[in-house]
């Protein structure tokens, strides 16, 4: 431990670092913090002081980077979700800013926790939710279009299910929320935990991970593909990958329903 009563420096971070993981570089923490996965603090001369606050929050980055997969962009989120990193004070777009501040649009009392909850057979009128004509809507639309109660709002909302934008000053929802709010309203009415809805949200957030792994080449120096080519590279990719999980998907499910 440094002089500083509470802080180490960064070699002393790695030393700890490497007990968990022994591959880990001394470059590895410079590059996560250069992410904005840890906010150390500096000392008069500028060296890095880290926390043990900052030691955990780093740990858990290289496990959901390394262990889960999980992308980079995705992990800064989760952090901050865990309590481990501080949210920005000034974001780079409406989308963050809302989603950091706008935790709880609706006002609405917190549900009693289930323990077990009781699963029904509800009627459903379609296989697939209707995609709204808007382009935006305001939360009192939002939940007259999907019927959402106020509680399960404030429920799929602090899930990061569904993330508010801002525009004139004003919160609103993209047509992608209001399915999004609309699906998870149907599964609701089943009876599902609203915490199991935000697992299913994470692992879209890993298929992401997979499709940015996949379609790394083109984004490299020297690939010799204009920015147009790579997105529509990428779009082809990503429909690729929703069939192929489709499939395994209906095999897993059919020997499930079999067993």
């Amino acid at each position: 431990m440094s002089g500083t009563s509470g802080v180490m420096r960064i070699g002393e971070v790695h030393a700890q670092l490497r007990k968990i993981f022994p591959d880990v570089e001394l470059s590895k923490i410079r590059y996560y913090e250069d992410k904005g996965l840890v906010q150390p603090s500096r000392s008069r001369k500028g060296y890095r002081l880290y926390s043990e606050r900052d030691v955990e929050c780093l740990t858990e980055a290289i496990r959901l980077a390394h262990e889960e997969f999980v992308p980079l962009r995705v992990v800064r989120l989760r952090l901050i979700e865990q309590g481990l990193l501080a949210a920005p004070n000034v974001t780079s777009t409406p989308r963050h800013a809302a989603r950091d501040a706008a935790t709880s649009v609706v006002s609405a009392p917190a549900p009693a926790p289930v323990v077990r909850p009781v699963m029904t057979v509800v009627e459903s009128s379609s296989d697939e939710v209707s995609a709204p004509v808007k382009e935006y809507f305001t939360t009192n639309d939002l939940l007259a279009t999907t019927g959402l109660e106020p509680e399960e709002f404030n429920q799929i909302q602090a899930l990061g299910l569904i993330s508010p934008v801002v525009i004139d000053g004003e919160t609103m929802y993209g047509a992608l929320d209001v399915r999004v709010a609309a699906h998870s309203r149907a599964l609701l009415a089943r009876g599902v935990d609203a915490r199991l809805l935000g697992s299913l949200r994470r692992i879209a957030e890993r298929e992401i991970g997979v499709i940015d792994d996949l379609t790394a080449p083109l984004r490299q120096a020297g690939a010799g593909y204009s920015g147009e080519q790579v997105r529509t590279i990428t779009a082809d990719v990503a429909r690729e990958v929703g069939s192929l999980r489709s499939v395994l998907m209906e095999r897993e499910l059919h020997d499930y329903l079999r067993a």
